[in-house]
């Protein structure tokens, strides 16, 4: 059953980011500065590397967040939920800031990505919390 609803938060967390990144392609790209064709698009794109390590990335992440549920007692959607936000808003968020600070991108883009973090963690701890 743990292998199935690693799977399955994992399906949930990439599908979060595909309508988030979907709804903020456009302020997304202007952020972080990728270069867009003629079709409003990303230049040059169209690689799947991209989309299978988002893929290996979310199987990661749920997979160490199921542990860490198991090891702390939680269960049930709510508490799921809560500590997916938790984990998005003081591990993952603050490595992205820290790194986008480093690196001199655009405060929007760490909202942005950062925000992404925050939910799709929370996606992910509840779709865990309801198995």
């Amino acid at each position: 059953m743990g292998a199935i609803a690693v799977l399955v938060a994992a399906v949930a967390g990439f599908a979060f980011g595909a309508v988030w990144y979907m709804t903020l392609s456009k302020p997304w790209m202007e952020a972080a500065g990728v270069p867009v064709g003629a079709d409003g698009r990303p230049a040059n794109g169209g690689s799947k590397t991209p989309f299978i390590i988002a893929g290996i990335a979310m199987i990661l992440v749920a997979g160490m967040m199921r542990h860490m549920f198991a090891m702390a007692g939680i269960d049930g959607a709510v508490k799921g939920l809560v500590a997916g936000l938790g984990v998005g808003l003081f591990f993952i968020t603050p490595w992205v800031a820290m790194n986008y600070a480093y690196a001199m991108r655009p405060a929007r883009l760490t909202l942005i990505d950062g925000g992404y973090s925050v939910l799709g963690a929370g996606v992910i701890g509840l779709v865990l919390g309801l198995f």
